[in-house]
């Protein structure tokens, strides 16, 4: 083993945090500062430039954009006899942030985001895992390089963690579902904005789902489309749907 990794696994000072991250990625990372930003929710990050935070904002833009090109790749190889259409559609769910969320929590990142208290409630139900999850894979790519990245999203995660054949016969489009079902029984269903809690971000958006009237899903996000589509998942979940 190299000496620098020698020293960051049993000498640096931050060999602890080194130590998790191996634990996790299965490498011994080089700039661990892009890790840290990689778990740093902009709820507790500090302003640096022209109103932009040191939160994970940007890494999770990058992230984002490798992990669709990854898949793209991957399910463009799987499929050699489908459309666009469809290599689409299976795309979105693989990273969805329903599945994103998931992964984030068997693999453990829950443990390394940095988030503020007041948030708990929402974080845990909202896309706070998925976000850290893509930052993390833009941090990866910052550090390792595409290739790099490349077999680890296909090696450590998509090979260990996600069954596309699964997904491929899964509906994640909850809101359509609801609304669809809604119109084949006869009900009337809306999206309203709700009151956020004390000490909630103002730009925290609640949504409910209200059927013929009666609340039956909440979801809160940093976007009002992504708040309506967990408030719809868990309108789904309580009908049986």
């Amino acid at each position: 083993m190299p000496i620098t990794r020698l020293y960051k696994l049993y000498l640096s000072p931050n060999r602890k945090y080194v130590k998790t991250l191996k634990n996790l990625l299965g490498f011994v990372p080089g700039n661990l500062s892009l890790y840290r930003l990689a778990f740093r929710h902009k709820s507790v990050a500090q302003s640096v430039k022209k109103g932009v935070k040191n939160s994970n904002e940007r890494l999770e833009f990058l992230g984002d954009a490798v992990l669709g090109s990854v898949v793209a790749e991957v399910l463009f190889k799987l499929y050699p006899y489908e459309d666009e259409g469809f290599l689409t559609e299976l795309r979105s769910k693989i990273v969805s942030r329903v599945n994103l969320n998931q992964l984030a929590r068997k693999l453990g990142l829950d443990n390394l985001l940095e988030y503020d208290a007041r948030m708990v409630g929402s974080a845990r139900q909202g896309s706070l895992m998925g976000d850290a999850f893509e930052a993390l894979i833009g941090a990866i790519y910052l550090d390792k390089g595409y290739e790099f990245t490349k077999s680890l999203i296909i090696n450590r995660i998509i090979k260990s963690h996600i069954d596309i054949h699964t997904l491929e016969q899964t509906e994640t489009n909850f809101k359509s579902k609801l609304i669809e079902w809604c119109q084949r029984h006869g009900k009337d269903v809306t999206f309203e904005v709700g009151q956020n809690q004390e000490g909630e971000s103002n730009k925290l958006f609640t949504i409910q789902v209200q059927i013929d009237g009666e609340v039956m899903g909440l979801g809160k996000e940093f976007s009002k489309k992504n708040a309506e589509k967990l408030a719809a998942e868990k309108a789904c979940e309580a009908l049986g749907i």
